[in-house]
């Protein structure tokens, strides 16, 4: 049992998604996805900070020259948070009406790996495999990494960089792959875990421990599954929220779990019994999280 509290209840999300712990700032920056914003809380003192975009705000990343790598519903670029300026890098399946960008995170390559998902609002069990896995340079080249999938998601590495998990939540599967952390090359694809059902929560976003673990948003059952890196369950942790969308590790020691939800679509039932569904949570992990690299900008 873990225990969670409100991190802010003034900001709350119809979609949160994607916290990322700023160590530089001791500050956790998360997104909601379709009010276009991205929110930044300052761990020591409380204070809050947004800012709004012109799309939808689908993942981001830290750089390592202090600026933000984001990706809204068909672009990537670079944002400063002190000037409010943009500079695209490249965009992505900016031709496709049925598609935006999903779940991405900074890899131990330094590169930004963003996914994206069928976005025709259609349920889930009539989604297609229309989307792919993508990797993101600092000069801007894109790499179509993996086809076929619905619902990209869950990526994370593993503390030696030479694993990466990532996910299918309408395909309701976890991956494995090896990975080359100086290359950003992947093979040995392992399924580690299949078939998940909706009780069992389907795998959103993900985060990595420094044991070897794999933390799984259990969007549809209320918890967080973590799973060995050969997906056998380890613990599952109910959360105070409908749907759970990603953990995230950060603080000093790397031990403080927080955790985006999903409030949009919840039934007025599951409001009622979540009433924190859309806040971000902050709560003690029992093992230490794996720091998310950051993004390598052409200049750095």
């Amino acid at each position: 049992m873990l225990d969670f509290k409100p991190l802010d209840e003034s900001i709350r999300c119809d979609l949160g998604e994607n916290p990322v712990y700023d160590d530089r700032e001791n500050a956790l920056l998360f997104a909601d996805i379709v009010n276009r914003t991205i929110h930044s809380v300052d761990l020591a003192g409380g204070a809050a900070r947004q800012w709004r975009f012109d799309s939808k705000v689908c993942a981001f990343g830290l750089t390592e020259g202090g600026r933000l790598v984001v990706a809204l519903h068909h672009e990537v670029g670079l944002f400063d948070r002190s000037s409010g300026t943009f500079d695209r890098l490249c965009t992505i399946e900016e031709d496709d009406p049925d598609t935006r960008l999903n779940d991405g995170k900074v890899g131990p390559d330094g590169a930004l790996w963003v996914g994206s998902m069928d976005d025709r609002g259609k349920p889930a069990s009539e989604r297609k495999p229309l989307a792919s896995l993508y990797r993101i340079d600092g000069r801007g080249a894109v790499e179509k990494k993996i086809e076929g999938l619905i619902t990209s998601n869950g990526l994370a590495w593993s503390a030696d960089g030479r694993a990466m998990f990532h996910t299918d939540t309408s395909g309701r599967w976890i991956d494995r792959w090896r990975f080359d952390p100086a290359t950003g090359d992947i093979g040995e694809r392992t399924r580690i875990r299949a078939d998940i059902g909706e009780a069992d929560g389907r795998p959103d976003g993900g985060a990595a421990d420094a044991e070897g673990g794999y933390w799984s948003a259990g969007i549809s059952a209320q918890r967080l599954n973590r799973y060995d890196a050969d997906g056998r369950l380890i613990a599952a942790y109910p959360v105070p929220v409908a749907a759970p969308t990603m953990p995230c590790f950060g603080g000093p020691d790397m031990k403080t779990l927080f955790v985006t939800s999903l409030r949009t679509g919840r039934s007025p039932e599951l409001l009622e019994k979540y009433p924190l569904t859309g806040i971000t949570l902050i709560g003690q992990s029992p093992v230490a999280g794996v720091p998310v690299t950051r993004f390598r900008e052409a200049s750095s």
